[in-house]
């Protein structure tokens, strides 16, 4: 079991939640105790843009490690917990809500813990990172903590668009010159050197008809399908700076009675 002082040190130095992969998931926030067992029950932890979000988480399973608390939960679980807002007390419906949520046994004690009958000074209490705070033996008789907001900056990955691989098939037209060659029926006439003589075989008068068959070529469009090329979508990261602007408050303590007049810090 984690004890109150172990927190309010992980508190004080700003300690770090990650859940079962190791994966930071924010900074510690506030512990609220059961006063019915003294112990811690819950906590929160700042999760969103700049940590400007807490969420509850559950102790009953959580370990400290140096300045690492870490849960059995990962960051998109903790970050959809039940909102609720981290000041005041844990109502009785609030406590059920997140015990629901967390899949955590809702038990006889815890019910007696909250049930009606009980005062509201012994219900569950929340205790700030000052308030669990144990008093320092010897120490000052009069302190309070002075707080002041700090400017976390960081990443996160979101969605800019889509880009899609669409291809649609278009008509164009191609011209290509193509030789063709064609035969061509020519006359000639030779004179015969050595005509038979008289009464020789030939030498009557005939009719005869003999043909000749030309041949041309002519263009033939044939269309086939291939593959030219292919394209695809790569992505690359790359890294631009930009300038991020933002107010932040502290808080002041002022001393007045002191021999040295008034100061501020």
């Amino acid at each position: 079991m984690i004890s109150t002082e172990q927190l309010n040190e992980l508190s004080l130095i700003g300690g770090t939640v990650v859940g079962p992969d190791g994966q930071k998931i924010g900074k510690f926030g506030q512990v609220f105790i059961d006063d019915r067992s003294g112990e811690p029950a819950w906590a929160t932890v700042h999760t969103g843009f700049f940590g400007l979000s807490e969420s509850f988480i559950p102790l009953s399973e959580a370990a400290i490690a140096g300045d690492t608390l870490s849960i059995p939960y990962d960051k998109q679980t903790v970050k959809d917990a039940p909102n609720i807002e981290p000041e005041g007390r844990l109502s009785e419906a609030e406590e059920q809500e997140l015990y629901r949520y967390y899949s955590l046994a809702w038990d006889d004690a815890d019910q007696a813990a909250v049930q009606p009958g009980v005062p509201e000074s012994e219900a569950r209490t929340e205790y700030s990172r000052e308030d669990v705070r144990e008093p320092v033996a010897g120490g000052p008789e009069a302190s309070m903590l002075r707080s002041e907001e700090q400017l976390h900056v960081g990443t996160e990955n979101v969605e800019t668009g889509k880009v899609r691989l669409r291809k649609h098939v278009v008509t164009e037209d191609v011209t290509r010159t193509v030789p063709v060659s064609h035969e061509e029926v020519r006359l000639e006439r030779e004179p015969v050197a050595d005509a038979p003589a008289s009464g020789a075989l030939g030498s009557e008068l005939a009719e005869d008809e003999q043909e000749v068959t030309p041949h041309a070529e002519q263009p033939v469009v044939e269309k086939s399908t291939e593959p030219v090329e292919r394209v695809s979508l790569e992505k690359e990261t790359a890294t631009e700076e930009e300038r991020l602007k933002a107010e932040l408050r502290k808080e002041q303590v002022e001393t007045e009675g002191l021999s040295d007049g008034r100061q501020t810090r």
